[in-house]
């Protein structure tokens, strides 16, 4: 398995990925600018796992901020996706790791997590992966997406 950048030629892998995860298929035209900020934007990581073939296996995305009430910026991994064939063989866990290199190495010391509460083998991953649950999240959906 290789780790490397995601650029703005893996955005169909992740958009496939994306809605595999959410179960549900959004509008690949709404999706890639979207995508394009991101990649782009120096405070997030998007980071892809591959096979000895190049294959795209995996990736995971972290996005940075300050925020106050920590009094230094912040990391959230936004999404972490393996493809079913290759979970369970520490692709996630190495995703993860590499991410914590980067912002070691960048001087940053917080990385945080949310995930829906009922994914609970989610939650067990990431308590392997060294995260405590210190946090409750609420949400509210102001308006639909059309």
């Amino acid at each position: 398995m290789r780790i490397r950048r995601a650029d703005r030629n893996d955005s169909e892998k992740i958009f496939e990925f994306i809605c595999r995860l959410e179960d549900t298929h959004f509008e690949y035209k709404t999706f890639f600018p979207l995508y394009e900020t991101n990649v782009a934007n120096r405070d997030n990581i998007y980071l892809m796992a591959t096979d000895k073939t190049d294959k795209v296996v995996g990736y995971i995305s972290s996005h940075g901020q300050y925020l106050l009430h920590h009094n230094a910026k912040v990391f959230e991994i936004q999404e972490l996706f393996i493809d079913s064939e290759y979970r369970n063989q520490k692709i996630g866990e190495s995703l993860i790791k590499e991410v914590e290199k980067i912002l070691i190495a960048n001087g940053n010391h917080f990385l945080e997590v949310t995930t829906n509460q009922d994914r609970e083998d989610t939650h067990r991953f990431y308590k392997k992966c060294g995260f405590e649950q210190t946090h409750v999240k609420f949400t509210k959906t102001l308006r639909p997406l059309s």
